[in-house]
């Protein structure tokens, strides 16, 4: 297998990859390897320059791919440290992420806010708001 170096790849179908790319050279063939290949894009979002970054196959268990150089319309290594550090970051919290992650509940604590039960607060508030009621004459 050849040297590691991170890339950024034009397909024929007109997708661009970022991946870490090694090329395995054959008798008469090569292929391209990719880990954790991802589409990157950049998005501008109210007149900031974001970028989004989803895998390039999104429900696949692999992280190692190979295709076939006949695929690619042409790649580029890329040296960009920023490009790097975000894809790397990106693969760090993807990681760390779990399906548990995407749950829609939310639990309440005390730090939120959370700090008596509504018939505890409805005391406190009439205490606090004593209202006198007008005497009938």
């Amino acid at each position: 297998m050849g040297e590691e170096f991170y890339s950024i790849i034009k397909l024929i179908t007109g997708e661009e990859i970022f991946a870490l790319v090694s090329i395995e050279e054959n008798y008469e063939d090569s292929t391209i390897v990719m880990q954790n290949p991802v589409v990157i894009k950049t998005v501008n979002h109210h007149g900031t320059a974001l970028i989004k970054i989803k895998p390039w196959i999104e429900l696949a268990s692999d992280d190692i791919f190979m295709i076939k150089p006949d695929r690619i319309i042409t790649m580029t290594e890329c040296k960009d440290e920023k490009i790097i550090a975000v894809y790397n970051n990106y693969l760090n919290d993807e990681d760390e992420m779990s399906f548990d992650h995407f749950s829609t509940q939310v639990g309440v604590s005390s730090e939120m806010g959370y700090i008596s039960t509504v018939q505890d607060a409805r005391k406190k508030l009439e205490e606090l708001f004593k209202i006198t009621k007008p005497k009938e004459s």
